[in-house]
């Protein structure tokens, strides 16, 4: 079975940076769809940050928009999130999610996540 794995989360204090990887095992399929999510605390839901669909440009949460920026290789099955001005209300468990495939083929991945802490 295919995975993700992303690495890069820690505790950092607000107006810091960090930046996210993410690596797809060789199983996985190439990758069309790349998407960076996230889930505070308390909070039923995960929230999509970015994502990126067929090369085109990626599109970003309200929250994050300025502030983070997303970069993706399906070449290579690897994505990247760079996060700027953070701020405690971006504290949450951030993970990687993909897809390959079309149709019958079309195949979801994700990671286990990677916590990140901002501390104000």
């Amino acid at each position: 079975q295919g995975q993700l794995v992303e690495s890069g989360g820690g505790l950092v204090q607000a107006g810091g940076s960090l930046r996210l990887s993410c690596v797809a095992s060789e199983n996985v399929g190439r990758m069309h769809t790349m998407a960076w999510y996230r889930q505070a605390p308390g909070k039923d839901q995960r929230e999509l940050v970015a994502l990126i669909h067929g090369g085109a440009s990626p599109i970003y949460g309200d929250s994050v928009k300025g502030r983070f920026t997303m970069s993706g290789d399906s070449d290579n099955n690897t994505m990247f999130l760079q996060m700027n001005d953070l701020k405690p209300e971006d504290t949450a468990v951030y993970f990687c999610s993909g897809q390959s495939g079309l149709g019958s083929r079309a195949r979801d991945y994700w990671g286990q996540g990677t916590q990140v802490t901002v501390s104000s």
